[in-house]
């Protein structure tokens, strides 16, 4: 992750606390779900205070996690948790606040929602992007192509009627820069691409998963006004 996109993490994250009314001054217990190699971890650490435990289910990106946050001075402890996010070993409303960038859709995202909020205590705050429409006017064959890909994409009022369903209180979301999406994430994805053929070679598996990745990333660049939002809630008191 080179500065200039550190400094972009930073930003979104920092609009993410402030939207979600995060006190930096307090001291919180905080999940952050499906971190990856922690770069949003990263932001977290250094800019409140109290426990993360970041939760990924491959040990090689906590690894990596580690390394990093070893060269950093940051005001938050960072332990690391190798678990499946269905399947969280922590204790009913244990949580002060729980983040996740980019990851529910791997368990869906009212099934994720309605998991989750069993560990945060009474006023919690739940930080998730989602992927969601920005208009219900948008190509066919973009819809086509997300709706093979992730059946509950939905609009962000749709998304936010979920939410409040669910038992949360929306305070506010706000749509990702493109730097987000292509500088930390469809462009690291392009590049692993031969590392990954060469590790698992150049079968018809192996060949689809390029091809579906070139194919979301070329979709994303010609069509990124029709979605990428993140959105940020807190769980209502009274749920």
């Amino acid at each position: 992750v080179t500065t200039r996109d550190k400094a972009r993490y930073d930003e979104s994250t920092n609009l993410a606390i402030t939207l979600a009314k995060i006190d930096r001054e307090k001291s919180y217990r905080i999940a952050d779900i499906g971190c990856g190699t922690g770069a949003q971890t990263m932001s977290l650490a250094k800019t409140l205070k109290g426990d993360i435990i970041a939760v990924d289910l491959f040990e090689e990106f906590l690894e990596k996690l580690k390394e990093n946050s070893a060269k950093e001075n940051t005001t938050a402890n960072i332990k690391t948790l190798s678990a499946s996010m269905d399947k969280l070993p922590f204790e009913k409303e244990e949580l002060d606040i729980i983040w996740s960038e980019g990851a529910v859709y791997n368990i869906g995202f009212k099934n994720g929602i309605n998991y989750w909020k069993e560990f945060l205590k009474p006023g919690g705050i739940l930080a998730v992007s989602e992927l969601s429409w920005t208009t219900n006017c948008r190509p066919k064959g973009l819809e086509d192509f997300w709706t093979g890909e992730y059946a509950e994409m939905d609009t962000i009022a749709g998304k936010i009627r979920v939410l409040e369903e669910a038992g949360y209180k929306v305070l506010g979301h706000f749509i990702l820069s493109d730097d987000c999406w292509l500088d930390n994430y469809y462009n690291p994805l392009l590049n692993s691409h031969k590392a990954f053929m060469d590790k698992f070679g150049n079968n018809e598996t192996a060949e689809m998963i390029v091809e579906r990745d070139i194919q979301e990333a070329d979709f994303y660049k010609k069509y990124k006004n029709y979605y990428s939002p993140e959105i940020i809630m807190k769980k209502a008191s009274s749920c």
